[in-house]
């Protein structure tokens, strides 16, 4: 199917492609827009763990693009790209379609990188979509269940026993809700929840270290010995091998062995093969082959080819691969495409790096804010939740979600029977505590010009 030539064709529907269909539609984009991604929904990676615990729903952090979408007039395609001529503007789809541009806006993100560690691929699961949450999910509650019904001991260590490889951001998140949530599963199956281990495996010598949640390190490594189970932390261990039911690490020159029948794999990622496969220079992309753009979030050799988020690298300016940083390259890409159409001059993305936010456990996070001040406990939680209903992608979804984490707060977490006057009160000290919070992101977002 040949479509118009006059389009602009969005190919990845993460935090930049889709909030750049977005603010096209909102800013009433003069051309059509199709956004094209392989998936049927939307994922808002930073709630990701909620989804995977229980804590929050479908709707809320894996929403259907359609929904989204609806009534923008911005097209969405279910496929995935096969390839992508840039000197013929055209994109061919695996369906065999193919869509031809006048303008590209190319938001592929970044996919989980094993980094050639032996059977990792095979053996370890990723943590990056729906599909991984249901999958780890899954296992995961076998495991328990295999665990509480055998008499074999040494079977019950390996079964109870989790390993997460990194200890980044994404290791340091998924450590503390398994060793919170993992013990609750357990329990509600008759287990002794003492017998679940969960160890956090860092090639390091710190967590965190040379990541831009470097100044929380301290705070979580305190707050990750006080979850449910505290988490083992095995530092300037390097992961060698993954095997079915055991992980081998270096360390100290040696190689140790962990046996277990779940390892979890958060240790880096990977450039998009499609943007591997972009007839791009070397000297226009960086050492890890992410594409250099201009400060306009144009490509060097196409400056018709808009590119943003994990998979580019802007010139003289280091950004941390964030939902922060992905959602406002966003914004400016779609000012920029509407000036390009008006015949404006174009304007380069001023990227406001407010902090960083971590999830440390049930009502748990650390967050330092604007490199000012650092919160850890609940309140950072509750800056968390705040901060992130925010960015939800409509004011339809973001108001649905926000109020289903009131009704939760209220109803089913605070209101006790036999103590209702006292869960009143901190239910409403709770509540009051995230509408501020929402009011404040809000307020923040429009001072600092995200929010049309």
């Amino acid at each position: 199917m040949n479509s118009p030539v006059y389009q602009t064709v969005i190919v990845g529907g993460g935090f930049t492609g889709l909030f750049t269909a977005l603010h096209l539609a909102h800013g009433h984009y003069p051309r059509s827009v199709i956004l094209i991604d392989k998936d049927e929904r939307f994922c808002f990676k930073p709630l990701l763990y909620e989804y995977f615990d229980g804590e929050m729903d479908t709707f809320q952090v894996v929403p259907r693009f359609s929904e989204l979408l609806k009534g923008s007039g911005v097209i969405f395609v279910q496929d995935t790209v096969q390839s992508i001529d840039l000197d013929q503007k055209a994109i061919k789809l695996t369906s065999g379609n193919s869509y031809n541009y006048s303008n590209l806006v190319l938001a592929l993100g970044s996919v989980t990188g094993y980094h050639q560690v032996e059977g990792a691929k095979e053996n370890a699961f990723p943590f990056w979509t729906q599909e991984d949450a249901i999958a780890l999910e899954r296992h995961l509650r076998d495991c328990l269940q295999r665990a509480v019904q055998t008499e074999d001991l040494e079977q019950r260590r390996k079964l109870l026993r989790v390993v997460v490889v990194g200890g980044g951001a994404s290791g340091v998140e998924m450590a503390a809700t398994l060793a919170d949530f993992l013990p609750h599963w357990y329990t509600a199956l008759g287990g002794n929840q003492n017998e679940i281990r969960v160890i956090l495996l860092n090639h390091g010598k710190q967590i965190l270290n040379g990541d831009i949640n470097d100044p929380l390190s301290e705070i979580a490594e305190r707050e990750l010995k006080k979850r449910t189970v505290p988490i083992e932390i095995l530092t300037e261990a390097k992961a060698t091998a993954v095997r079915p039911n055991t992980i081998e690490y270096k360390r100290n020159q040696q190689i140790e062995t962990l046996a277990t029948h779940t390892t979890i794999w958060t240790a880096g990622t990977s450039t998009h093969p499609l943007i591997k496969d972009l007839a791009i220079s070397k000297e226009h992309r960086d050492h890890s082959d992410r594409l250099l753009v201009t400060p306009t979030m144009q490509l060097l050799d196409f400056p018709e080819v808009f590119a943003g988020g994990d998979c580019t690298v802007v010139q003289d300016n280091l950004l941390p691969p964030t939902a922060q940083v992905a959602y406002q390259q966003g914004a400016n890409i779609a000012s920029n495409l509407k000036a390009l159409a008006l015949e404006k001059d174009l304007k380069p993305a001023k990227i406001n790096i407010r902090g960083t936010l971590l999830k440390l456990g049930i009502n748990d996070a650390a967050a330092n804010l604007f490199n000012v001040f650092e919160v850890a406990g609940e309140s950072a939680h509750l800056i968390r939740q705040a901060a992130y209903l925010t960015l939800l992608p409509t004011p339809i979804h973001d108001f649905k979600a926000t109020s289903e984490w009131v009704d939760e707060k209220i109803f089913h977490q605070h209101l006790d029977p036999q103590d209702v006057g006292k869960k009143v009160v901190q239910a409403v000290e709770l509540v009051g505590a995230g509408v501020l919070g929402i009011l404040a992101a809000r307020k923040l977002l429009k001072m600092l010009g995200d929010e049309e």
